[in-house]
């Protein structure tokens, strides 16, 4: 496999105009007698025995390499040309994301480490450079397949995947790049719009003082020009700022500006940093105008009831992992969920690639971010996952279309939750760190059962008839008895000592799950079997216009939007192709209830009556790891 061309920015709401693209083919080599380090292997290059196409992980056949097998520890290698212009230019190197742990050399000297295997990092690496025309970048990369305190999600810590698990994604698994700037530069930028006030507010940080005070210039535009040029100074290394959007309200609907999925307007930005008028960096950026938020148990966007349609995101390719293949197919990823129907995704146990997040920004879809889980509750693992989880946070606070946070999915990593005073704890800790982080946005501290806190209660259910999700969902009154009753998978909804806000939106976060009956032998994982495409949209529309038909919920979320390894129960097979006519799927998502207020787009076709075989229905009973 070779890499596609392309011009888009790795981070594209931090990007730079000038930067130099890392991705590519690297030497490689495994370290399984973890002897690297003490034969120094950052200085030498006899023992890189192999090629790998970064950033494609090596368990991946994408990435040339293709083993599956337990090895801990890898180290990588490629010799790259800069062209600088003056001793005063620092040179920034960039990683999306390496799985788990990462050293850096360059020409030897190392620049330094990272922990986390979700989370980007970038070093200041002028000092390594040397003047000759070839400089040499080495990476060891640590992933202990066997660690359950890792925050892993769903890679298997298996050698062949199982149940709901997949394949693992080890090493450097984002984009690599390099980008040129002069100090005082950028570090960290995050927008904060504010359209009753008619500002857009800026937090910005750069990487030191300067020797004169600097000037940071904000320019804003919309499709038809510049609507703001904010000129300030900054005499530390942090600026806050509202900058007024003079906007001509006889001219212009104040709804042409907000953002939402059928409307996905956006304001362009670019943020200049100026010292005596000499520009030390630059940034193209975008924002989005919206509002998200709970009221009367309901979603609201941009201060209305707005129904959640969504399907579960597992962000995992066939021949790539959880590594994208491309730029297109990120982008293919969120038109081919607009095509079915659905307003967002809730990307599970994974966090998403920024590019992905750009086209969900720039075609309008819906993201619940959520944290990748590790297996077990100790000191270690309360550590790894809080100190990623704020790096999350921090990376795609801007992002418009990210409405929800999800730091834990199903009690994962706190398998004790009704008995362990400590895990509740910890629950409840991330829900406030992630509200101090991000008082704007709801947060579900654990979504699926065991609810704890949080404006959302979602509950995954995978009852594969209508009548039992009308009778569980379709009233208030029956909903509250089946969080006292009845426990889905064996789990409580509500642990007994807590109590629901009145605000509490219900959603059914997981549900459905509709697969083809395997063939004898054939690896599978699934809720519910059908044996022809018929009976596949049979029981997708009776069980989706069942949900739409509970009055209660603000939403739910569809297993899955593609096949995923062994779990095929997607709308979309593993190659992201369809297996029935979007189109019919579009007019049973997006279909209007009765019962359930607000305007929906879509009408929904006659319904067929179910015959012949409605499946069978499997309770979800997933090895505990």
């Amino acid at each position: 496999m070779t890499l596609p061309d392309t011009n888009l920015h790795p981070r594209p709401q931090q990007a730079r105009a000038h930067w130099v693209d890392l991705r590519g083919r690297w030497q490689f080599v495994y370290d399984d007698g973890a002897r690297g380090l003490a034969e120094r292997w950052f200085e030498r290059d006899d023992v890189f025995d192999r090629e790998i196409l970064v950033p494609f992980p090596p368990e991946s056949s994408a990435s040339g390499i293709g083993d599956t097998g337990f090895h801990p520890v890898m180290w990588y290698r490629r010799a790259f040309a800069l062209d600088r212009e003056g001793d005063g230019q620092k040179v920034l190197l960039h990683f999306g994301a390496v799985d788990y742990w990462a050293e850096v050399w360059v020409n030897g000297e190392s620049v330094g480490t990272h922990e986390g295997g979700q989370t980007p990092f970038c070093f200041e690496i002028s000092r390594a450079l040397v003047d000759q025309e070839k400089q040499v970048l080495v990476v060891r990369a640590e992933d202990p397949p066997h660690d359950l305190s890792l925050p892993r999600g769903k890679q298997d810590w298996k050698e062949s995947s199982h149940d709901i698990w997949y394949n693992r994604t080890s090493g450097i698994w984002q984009p690599v790049w390099i980008e040129l700037v002069r100090a005082p530069y950028i570090s960290s930028l995050q927008w904060h719009p504010d359209l009753d006030r008619g500002v857009l507010g800026v937090a910005l940080r750069l990487t030191s003082h300067a020797e004169e005070a600097a000037q940071v210039r904000i320019q804003v535009f919309m499709a038809d020009g510049l609507v703001a040029d904010d000129v300030s100074l900054i005499q530390a290394t942090e600026l806050r700022r509202d900058i007024a959007l003079e906007l001509d309200p006889m001219s212009m609907n104040v709804e042409q500006m907000v953002w939402s999925p059928e409307a996905p307007n956006l304001l362009e930005a670019t943020v200049t940093v100026l010292v005596d008028g000499q520009t030390r960096d630059q940034m193209h950026s975008y924002a989005g105008i919206r509002t998200v938020g709970i009221s009367a148990g309901r979603f609201l966007l941009n201060d209305r009831p707005y129904y959640l349609r969504f399907a579960l995101e597992q962000g995992y390719w066939p021949n790539t992992n959880l590594a994208a293949p491309s730029d297109e197919a990120l982008r293919l990823e969120v038109e081919r969920a607009k095509d079915l129907g659905f307003n967002g995704v809730r990307v599970h146990q994974k966090v998403e690639d920024p590019r992905f997040l750009y086209w969900c920004d720039r075609l309008g879809l819906l993201v619940w971010g959520e944290m990748a889980n590790a297996h077990v509750f100790d000191t270690t693992s309360v550590t790894r996952l809080t100190r990623e989880w704020m790096e999350v946070i921090q990376r795609d606070y801007s992002h418009p279309c990210i409405v929800a946070w999800v730091p834990v999915n199903e009690s994962w990593g706190v398998p004790d939750l009704v008995t362990d005073p400590a895990q509740r704890d910890f629950v409840r800790g991330l829900y406030h760190l992630t509200k101090a982080l991000d008082p704007g946005r709801p947060c579900i501290g654990n979504d699926g059962w065991e609810y704890l806190s949080g404006e959302i209660c979602g509950i995954h259910d995978y009852a594969f008839d209508e009548l039992t999700i009308r009778e569980r969902y379709g009233t208030s009154d029956a909903i509250d008895r089946w969080i006292r009753e009845v426990q889905p998978g064996g789990r409580l909804i509500k642990i007994g000592e807590e109590e629901l806000k009145p605000d509490t939106a219900f959603m059914l976060t997981e549900f459905g799950g509709i697969s083809y009956r395997p063939d004898p032998g054939k690896p599978w994982f699934g809720y519910g079997t059908v044996d022809t495409e018929r009976e596949f949209r049979e029981k997708y529309q009776e069980l989706v216009v069942a949900v739409l038909d509970c009055p209660p919920l603000a939403g739910f979320c569809y297993t899955q939007l593609t096949d995923t390894m062994q779990e095929t129960n997607g709308l979309l097979t593993e190659d992201r192709s369809f297996k029935f006519d979007p189109a019919w799927c579009r007019a049973i998502t997006g279909s209007a209830s009765t019962s359930v207020p607000g305007d929906m787009v879509g009408e929904l076709p006659p319904k067929v009556t179910p015959g012949g075989s409605s499946g069978n229905s499997q309770a979800r009973d997933p090895e505990d790891p």
